[in-house]
């Protein structure tokens, strides 16, 4: 079961994105068509079958416009479900109501589809012993939900940040002048609960950096033969993370490498979103 992320993190978010809809003016529309006071119901409802992430995102956007609004959620982040399954269910004051549609609708598809499409490449991977695990190439600002998305759909998170962990890549091994440099630079400079990644382009790196200790090696671009070949040398010193020419159609073949860890930038920056609808019933 995948915890549910605070209410205290979700609702900023949330009211944000209410802002920027609603403008300088407010839902123009749902004044000039809705009856003051009138109510509706309706359900949030899946056309494409997927993984569920998010659904808090509906249920504080329909508050934040209406605080007496009635807000049943069917599923839990993480769950699977069909087409046409009820994700949630609401009852409250249509104007507001419909103002908060377009925000609840976004958010949810936007997540469901990271889920999703991580837990696509979870699945490619089965049997294997690799992970698959997201980047820092998020939307700005949904950073902590599209990583939470990522989560519901089976798979790591990489750091959240510039400050939870040391990553070398090359523009840093270029200015300090070689790997090895970089990592001793890294190991001297890291608190005992700091970890150090640093990342090579080849063999000749790999060896550089095994010689340095780090606690991760990503290996950049690798081909297959040459994932192998690390991580026959590596023989589980360190944790192996492969990055980059990875999608759907050779993500198996990395994984069966013998590679820990798989990092996908796709599923966050190119995940479609998934197909929800709202249904007034």
């Amino acid at each position: 079961m995948i915890p549910s992320l605070p209410d205290t993190l979700i609702e900023p978010i949330v009211r944000a994105a209410l802002v920027e809809d609603l403008g300088r003016a407010g839902d123009v529309t749902a004044r000039a068509c809705i009856p003051e006071g009138a109510r509706m119901r309706a359900v949030f409802a899946a056309r494409k079958p997927g993984v569920l992430a998010g659904i808090g995102c509906v249920r504080l956007a329909v508050l934040a416009m209406d605080p007496q609004a009635s807000v049943t959620l069917r599923l839990r982040d993480g769950d699977r479900f069909e087409a046409g399954a009820v994700l949630a269910e609401v009852e409250a004051d249509a104007r507001a109501f419909l103002s908060a549609e377009r925000t609840a609708l976004n958010l949810l598809g936007r997540l469901c589809g990271i889920a999703t499409l991580t837990g696509a490449y979870v699945a490619a991977v089965e049997g294997t012993g690799a992970r698959i695990a997201d980047t820092r190439k998020t939307t700005p600002g949904l950073r902590a939900l599209e990583k939470h998305a990522v989560l519901c759909g089976g798979g790591l998170n990489h750091r959240f940040g510039l400050d939870d962990a040391i990553l070398i890549k090359d523009n840093h091994v270029a200015v300090c002048g070689g790997v090895g440099e970089a990592v001793r630079r890294a190991r001297a400079a890291a608190g005992h609960l700091m970890k150090v990644e640093v990342e090579v382009d080849g063999l000749e790196q790999l060896a550089e950096a095994l010689a340095e200790g780090p606690d991760v090696i990503m290996l950049d671009n690798f081909s297959l033969t040459d994932l192998r070949e690390a991580v026959a040398r590596v023989a589980g010193a360190v944790t192996l993370e492969a990055s980059g020419g990875v999608n759907l159609e050779t993500v198996r073949a990395i994984a069966e490498t013998g590679v820990n860890v798989i990092s996908v930038g796709a599923l966050t920056h190119s995940a479609p979103s998934l197909d929800i609808g709202l249904d007034a019933i």
